[in-house]
């Protein structure tokens, strides 16, 4: 990897990225132009430190995955993309791969759903880019390990997400959803070598995965409701609805309350970094 020509062009792309992007006010003293390190770092899911030595040469051979999420979170064009996994020493993704770039009209949803907890994923559950007020209810994604971005993984080989509250009956349901959403997705990309190495680890590590691909099922993974226990606000009880972005094979997830009630306020109040 040219260390210092990917360090150089991650500080210059994040100069030219407007701190609304990360959910601030713009005005007041920053002595950033665009992204302070720390809000690239959470708009990547990655750590501030880790942003650090890339953009000081000191971190060597970022996976795809990091560069992605950094070309996801800069705002990159096509061109800057490949360009920027051609610098990490990395082919870019061909066509027959899960597409992962976050577009522009995306980009400008977001910047339009600051007040809203809304988190965007690629066709095989993988979390790409995460706001802050998502961020704040649900967890800091840059404290997951890699393997953990990834929703089906973390709930059918992990613990799957720690905050939200689920009888048996709502865990085998959203198992079975994502499970189905995730073989429309093989199907569509067959050749995926990411999307092929997280099958096999998924079939070899559980049988409830086994028995529901063996199933046959195949679907989408569209909306719920979900009660929340935040450590800092309490309780919340949100409705969780699942954007697809056609073109782009995304899936948008937007978290909202009931006007007017206590789930609103609370998830008001959890529009700083202090209350996650």
């Amino acid at each position: 990897m040219a260390k210092a020509e990917f360090g150089q062009a991650v500080r210059r792309w994040r100069d030219r990225v407007p701190p609304e992007a990360a959910g601030l006010v713009p005005g007041g003293h920053r002595r950033a132009a665009g992204l302070r390190r720390e809000e690239l770092a959470m708009l990547a899911g990655i750590s501030a430190d880790y942003v650090t030595r890339l953009e000081q040469g000191r971190a060597t051979h970022p996976s795809g995955q990091i560069v992605e999420a950094l070309a996801g979170a800069l705002r990159l064009s096509g061109a800057e993309r490949e360009h920027l996994f051609r610098l990490a020493g990395l082919a870019p993704p061909g066509p027959g791969t899960v597409p992962t770039r976050i577009s522009p009209s995306v980009h400008r949803l977001l910047d339009r759903l600051t007040g809203t907890a809304v988190a965007v994923y690629d066709a095989t559950w993988t979390l790409l880019l995460a706001n802050p007020r998502y961020a704040a209810l649900m967890g800091d994604p840059a404290r997951l390990p890699g393997h953990e971005r990834n929703g089906v993984r973390r709930n059918l080989l992990g613990q799957g997400d720690s905050r939200v509250r689920q009888t048996p009956e709502d865990r085998r349901r959203l198992e079975a959803a994502l499970v189905a959403d995730l073989r429309t997705a093989a199907a569509r990309y067959p050749d995926d070598p990411r999307l092929g190495s997280l099958l096999a680890e998924l079939r070899s590590g559980s049988a409830r995965f086994a028995e529901l691909w063996d199933s046959g099922a195949v679907g989408t993974h569209e909306s719920a409701r979900k009660t929340i226990d935040h450590p800092a606000v309490g309780t919340l009880t949100l409705d969780c609805d699942v954007l697809t972005v056609a073109g782009d094979d995304l899936r948008v997830m937007v978290y909202t309350a009931e006007p007017h009630t206590e789930d609103a306020e609370r998830l008001a109040l959890l529009g700083t970094p202090a209350r996650e």
